[in-house]
């Protein structure tokens, strides 16, 4: 059974304090083992450039719409780039090429599911093995959503995605604490030191990232992308759904956009629908005499007969200086691919 994520690992202030000091010992024990592994590792070279889109936190920062522009960006000027995960909530150890053909997301989970509708997208527990099978299949460079702290594979390129959505008393980092204390899969500091770039992703309603927020990110270069609808959110009353890492985000795009919401239901990151859940969905949009609306990601994990009943509302990440996205990338393909990102 997946949890929702807890809100109050957002707030700056001493929210849910008793729960904050219960947790703390099981925060060190896993800040200490992240930093021990990363530490022994010994990055193996796959033979050609990775760029790793991670974050710093334990999810819903809008990496993959990150990972899925750079792939797009990639393919566009004429670099062979296939796309690598893990396949989180997927049952496939991989190395595998997803095809949305004959896979599920339960085989090879929903956010490799999604992305390999663009293209090449492969998911492998084995990092290494899987950009070693990407590599023999053609591909010049990978684009690996998550891992920044998986230290098995040698990175060309290591950018960390941050949501930059301040509002509301949230914080994208809480007050530091590390999982399950916080949102934080490892202290600041490493995790930042590691990175070659930060990307701040903002909604499309916000006007501009937080300067306190920016100011933490002094010495790397930051790139600013804007989460934006690639399609105008169905029309008339709608139930929104989501099980994302920050459903409450969709909730507020949704309104954003226009969308006549009626009602949300937040549900976890990655939550398999199951026949109850479907039912509690359709019943309640009876209720309302409401449309189904919710994520591409979520609309993946449907059952294929129940696709028809809702309707998947796309995102896309937007840079605001794709010019400058594309200096950052170069000199990872350099010596690989020399005439990429022309």
């Amino acid at each position: 059974m997946r949890l929702a994520t807890p809100r109050w690992w957002y707030a700056r202030d001493n929210s849910a304090p008793v729960l904050r000091a219960l947790l703390k010992p099981a925060s060190w024990i896993w800040a200490w083992a992240t930093a021990r592994r990363i530490r022994r590792a010994q990055p193996v070279d796959a033979g050609l450039p990775v760029i790793c889109v991670g974050n710093l936190t334990v999810g819903g920062t809008g990496k993959t719409p990150v990972v899925r522009e750079i792939l797009r960006l990639l393919r566009a000027d004429g670099v062979e780039a296939a796309g690598l995960s893990r396949g989180h909530g997927g049952s496939l150890a991989g190395p595998i090429e997803v095809d949305p053909a004959r896979h599920d997301a339960a085989a090879v989970g929903d956010e490799p599911l999604m992305l390999a509708g663009d293209g090449p997208f492969w998911i492998a527990r084995d990092r290494v093995a899987g950009a070693v099978a990407a590599k023999a299949a053609g591909a010049q460079a990978i684009v690996m959503d998550d891992g920044h702290q998986n230290p098995s594979l040698k990175k060309a390129l290591s950018l960390v995605v941050v949501d930059g959505e301040t509002r509301d008393g949230e914080w994208p980092f809480g007050d530091g604490a590390v999982f399950p204390a916080g949102p934080m899969r490892e202290p600041l500091a490493p995790g930042l030191a590691r990175a070659d770039a930060v990307i701040v992703l903002l909604p499309a309603s916000l006007d501009a990232p937080d300067p306190e927020l920016l100011a933490l990110f002094q010495g790397k270069p930051v790139l600013t992308a804007r989460l934006e609808p690639a399609a105008p959110p169905p029309r008339g009353r709608q139930l929104g759904f989501a099980g994302v890492g920050k459903p409450w985000k969709v909730e507020r795009a949704l309104l954003a956009a226009g969308c006549d919401l009626a009602d949300f239901v937040p549900l976890p990151d990655h939550a398999a629908y199951g026949a109850d859940t479907l039912r509690f969905l359709e019943r309640r949009a009876t209720e309302l005499g409401a449309g189904l609306v919710t994520t591409e990601k979520d609309w993946a994990r449907l059952p294929p007969d129940w696709r028809a009943k809702a309707v998947a509302w796309p995102v896309r990440a937007r840079f605001e200086d794709e010019a400058a996205l594309k200096a950052l990338l170069r000199p990872s393909l350099l010596g690989v691919f020399p005439g990429g990102l022309a």
